[in-house]
């Protein structure tokens, strides 16, 4: 909603900068025109001034639209550069031959053609072409150049934001390993399990203390290994189970050659986190959670799927989620993707990364 918000902003930015423009430039070509035998009043003169703003505005608006789709800054190279200059050519073509045609029409309409003086009458269609290329040019440029602006800024406005996030998230979790929900959990039902089963208790220490290390050593790091990720969300399933038994099912389906792909860290381990306290969980009967790990392509698909319904708290802050979103922006850009779905009774997280790590 937010994003949709945003891209409706700027687009009624780009069209009142596009009237203030095109206006500008029409009201001067309006002031500098000689008024030779009162041509600034014919109809000729008007109808000429309002197509030529009409046809600025359809031109760049439809140039605006093709760079926006097929131009992307994040990977600039020469084929960039090649579509940049096609569609500069091409647009003044396009906007030569309106210019042109408008030019025709209103001869071929004669609005007080006869009002009309000599040097107004004719403009061959090599200088309409010319001056149309010199527009189409200049637009360009500066429409790109105010889009790098922008972008370099939003980049540095995320790269901040991400940055606060991730101190924030440290931060939690150092608070969260002084007195976190989860491990007093664990904590406790270990204490009860030591009553039954004094082997399994020790086991669940072992991991608990893992993944304490884990998350102290790998909140630094930008990669690890898929297989050393996994090893971690083992041992939160096995201290999840200790709580709810047999109400918590879970499968995993990784691909043997995803094991060495490197991932950002503590990616699944959240996935897995919430699917476990805002699905599982909330479930009188329990369910399922199920972990598929393939490559498709040049890209590793994650997809984590748990029973249940999408539902956030209201108290919820969804930082897990932000972070996730916000790491994968960070280091892939728009290569890698990210989705929270409900199908069919159940929650479905897809993640999509690119094979080639970008630092």
């Amino acid at each position: 909603m937010d994003d949709l918000l945003e891209r409706y902003k700027w687009s009624i930015a780009f069209w009142a900068v596009q009237l203030i423009g095109w206006g500008g430039i029409t009201y001067i070509g309006y002031l500098f025109t000689p008024n030779l035998e009162g041509f600034k009043q014919t109809s000729f003169f008007l109808f000429s001034l309002w197509a030529g703003l009409a046809i600025g505005l359809t031109c760049t608006g439809l140039l605006r639209a093709y760079l926006k789709r097929n131009i992307l800054l994040d990977r600039f190279d020469s084929k960039q550069l090649w579509k940049i200059l096609a569609a500069i050519v091409v647009g003044g073509l396009v906007y030569g031959g309106l210019s042109y045609g408008s030019g025709f029409l209103i001869r071929f309409a004669d609005l007080e053609k006869d009002k009309v003086p000599d040097i107004y009458k004719e403009f061959g269609i090599g200088y309409i072409l010319f001056n149309s290329f010199i527009i189409v040019t200049v637009w360009t440029l500066l429409y790109m150049s105010v889009k790098a602006v922008f972008k370099l800024n939003a980049d540095r406005l995320e790269r901040a934001e991400l940055n606060a996030t991730l101190r924030q998230a440290q931060l939690n979790t150092l608070k969260g390993q002084i007195n976190p929900h989860f491990m007093f959990n664990s904590l406790n039902n270990i204490r009860g399990l030591m009553l039954e089963d004094v082997d399994k208790s020790r086991e669940m220490l072992t991991k608990l203390s893992e993944m304490l290390r884990y998350s102290l050593t790998k909140s630094d790091s930008n990669a690890i290994a898929l297989e050393e990720e996994l090893e971690m969300v083992d041992h939160y399933i096995a201290l999840s189970k200790i709580q709810l038994e047999n109400r918590l099912e879970y499968r995993k389906e990784v691909d043997a050659d995803t094991l060495s792909i490197s991932i950002p860290p503590m990616i699944i381990q959240l996935l897995i986190e919430n699917a476990t306290k805002h699905g599982i969980s909330n479930l009188k009967e329990g369910g399922m959670i199920v972990l598929k790990a393939r490559k498709v392509g040049a890209e590793l698909c994650i997809t984590v799927t748990n029973t249940g319904k999408l539902q956030i708290a209201k108290d919820s802050t969804r930082l897990g989620l932000k972070n996730i979103r916000q790491r994968l922006r960070l280091l892939y850009g728009d290569r890698a993707t990210f989705s929270l779905e409900e199908e069919g009774g159940e929650v479905v997280t897809n993640v999509k990364i690119p094979l080639t790590w970008v630092q």
